[in-house]
């Protein structure tokens, strides 16, 4: 079934993908219609958490955010497929890096961790690799039909990068390290734990929610520089990126500080331009739940 399932969609994302862009951009407001207008696909998680964080917003700015995620939305899904055929020539003249020697005067001494969150277009992040020399690697969550699994990790291969799983993720560090590897590890940051495995709890846009501190752990222990990657939309289809140090010296800071710089950062870049941030994600599904401590006896 799942070869079955390949077969039969690759033909239609492979037309999308080479659909020249102003025919590639009306398909995407058909798409709009079809899932905001008529579907209304997690129309409620939407409302809800734009609800949520921003109390004090009007109905009117409120639906304004709504509508224009929904557009947001419809036009990074059709770009990640775009990326089949998109050239590196292509990628550099759509996704600019404003202060690139950041990142590479870091990459130049030791291991880079770079935190993001599901904000602008996260899926052409991976072609940073084509300006830096170091190998790259991104964390990702494997699809479960493997066809289009291998299909998505040869598609990012194509920009220097290579795929690892989360749970890869501390091996690769460690034996990278022991070979004397230099590396960029990319990771989306911005996930909500089961609550059961939460080890922190921390305000998100207002709302004290537990907060994945996996990056922050990896990084303390294996020492790696991190940074902050700022993507903003600039307009349809194209983006601009900056990279914004959080510390090089990862094993001197405190617990939970790389974590609380992260999500400073992000609420800052989500403020500026919400439609471009993941709403249908239920983010905030685990506040108010954080186990209450037991009193020492």
């Amino acid at each position: 079934m799942q070869l079955i399932a390949f077969v039969l969609t690759y033909p239609l994302l492979w037309v999308i993908s080479r659909l020249p862009y102003k025919l590639f951009y009306f398909f995407s407001d058909i798409i709009f219609v079809i899932v905001y207008q008529i579907f209304g696909y997690r129309k409620k998680v939407v409302r809800n958490n734009l609800a949520l964080v921003f109390p004090k917003k009007s109905n009117t700015e409120l639906k304004r955010i709504e509508k224009d995620f929904y557009k947001h939305m419809c036009d990074m899904f059709l770009e990640m497929i775009k990326t089949m055929h998109l050239s590196k020539e292509e990628v550099k003249k759509r996704y600019h890096v404003s202060n690139l020697p950041v990142l590479q005067d870091i990459a130049k001494n030791k291991s880079v961790l770079v935190v993001c969150a599901h904000y602008a277009n996260w899926e052409w992040n991976v072609s940073i690799n084509n300006y830096v020399d170091a190998k790259g690697y991104a964390v990702y969550q494997k699809i479960s039909n493997k066809h289009f699994d291998s299909w998505i990790t040869k598609t990012r291969a194509k920009w220097n990068t290579t795929l690892i799983t989360q749970a890869e993720t501390v091996k690769t560090v460690i034996t990278n390290t022991k070979n004397n590897v230099r590396a960029i590890y990319g990771m989306v940051s911005d996930q909500s734990p089961m609550v059961s495995k939460a080890q922190y709890w921390a305000e998100f846009m207002g709302i004290k929610v537990p907060i994945f501190n996996g990056a922050e752990t990896m990084a303390r222990k294996l020492d790696l520089a991190v940074v902050f990657l700022k993507v903003s939309k600039v307009k349809r289809g194209y983006y601009n990126a900056e990279f914004i140090p959080i510390t090089d010296k990862a094993k001197e800071t405190e617990v939970n500080e790389i974590t609380d710089q992260f999500l400073r950062l992000a609420e800052q870049q989500i403020k500026e331009k919400p439609e471009h941030y993941f709403w249908t994600h239920r983010r905030w599904k685990h506040r108010n739940k954080k186990p209450k401590q037991n009193k020492k006896a």
